[in-house]
């Protein structure tokens, strides 16, 4: 209760300053308007190359001091000061003891995605301020930088910035990319394309990951099991909520195919747990159409792809044709 009073309090501090370009845990923004932001910088800017980057244990090398000495500049309260220098020296439980860190921040609490977010604002003000020519797009500790020419001196700038915060990039997960050539961010798969309604032009294409498709068939498999106790109902009801909250997150874009694939996927699941509850023979498709689980309630994501979304104040938007 306490941590949440007082995130409510450094949020309403913290919210006037923070930049356009970040976009993680903040009030009427999400990753949705990231995602959205960076395809449309793609298209209207007809930018070809980025950065991908990644720090390394971000969540685990935030330096206390610089942290403090952060907030300290905007809030002048001794009590909100001194109850996050308590929560950041509370440690982190490892085998049922309680070990005490010098750096990183105790995830899990109501504060910690604020003031982790941040930690990286001065990244935001150096970058808008000082380097011109090149687009941050920021959720929290995910980023990307979109340019035009070649990429690796931003890249430099952004590691010299990143450095001077006590924090390193991930050298196996940072790279520079062509956009034809694709590229993930925030769970989204991205491939600048030729329309398919006009060849001539170019458009970016989003739908979920690889790892986003592994993630899903991985919630499915543990949530249908093995077993052959419970009963179809009870296995929906555990199905709905992953392909509901897996579906509204993914439906934006160009995901058809890939709603199909989970749709299809899930199909076979249940019915091999049919099968195998029922003690029946052969496959069992003819015996379980896929309006058998449809009347039953499940949650089918096939049908629920949009590729519009509500755009932030001041942005422009541009659609696949």
């Amino acid at each position: 209760m306490v941590q949440r009073a007082v995130a409510r309090i450094v949020e309403a501090v913290f919210e006037a300053d923070f930049l356009d370009c970040s976009y993680g845990f903040r009030p009427r923004r999400s990753a949705h308007h990231a995602l959205r932001t960076l395809r449309a910088t793609l298209v209207t800017k007809k930018v070809r190359h980025l950065y991908e980057a990644d720090i390394r244990g971000y969540f685990n090398h935030i330096n206390h001091q610089w942290l403090k000495r952060m907030v300290a500049h905007r809030i002048a309260d001794g009590v909100i000061l001194r109850l996050i220098g308590k929560w950041l020296r509370a440690g982190v439980m490892q085998d049922g003891v309680v070990v005490r860190t010098e750096a990183g921040i105790p995830q899990g609490g109501p504060i910690s995605p604020l003031i982790a977010n941040a930690y990286l604002h001065a990244l935001d003000v150096e970058w808008e301020t000082r380097m011109r020519g090149a687009k941050l797009i920021r959720y929290c500790d995910d980023l990307v930088i979109l340019c035009r020419g070649n990429p690796q001196p931003w890249f430099r700038r952004l590691e010299d910035i990143i450095g001077r915060l006590g924090l390193t990039l991930n050298a196996e997960k940072t790279r520079t990319v062509d956009a034809a050539d694709g590229f993930d961010f925030l769970g989204m798969h991205f491939r600048l394309m030729p329309m398919r309604s006009n060849p001539k032009r170019r458009f970016c294409y989003r739908w979920p990951s690889t790892k986003a498709m592994r993630s899903i068939r991985h919630k499915v498999r543990d949530a249908v099991g093995y077993d052959d106790i419970y009963s179809l109902e009870e296995k929906i009801r555990a199905l709905n909520p992953i392909l509901r909250g897996w579906s509204q997150y993914f439906r934006i874009g160009n995901a058809h195919r890939h709603f199909k694939k989970v749709d299809s996927y899930v199909y076979t699941k249940l019915v091999n747990f049919l099968r195998r509850k029922h003690k029946r023979r052969g496959k069992g498709f003819r015996a379980f159409p896929p309006s058998f689980f449809k009347k039953a309630g499940l949650y089918q994501p096939h049908g629920t792809v949009v590729h519009r979304f509500r755009t932030l104040r001041g942005e422009h938007s541009r659609e696949a044709g």
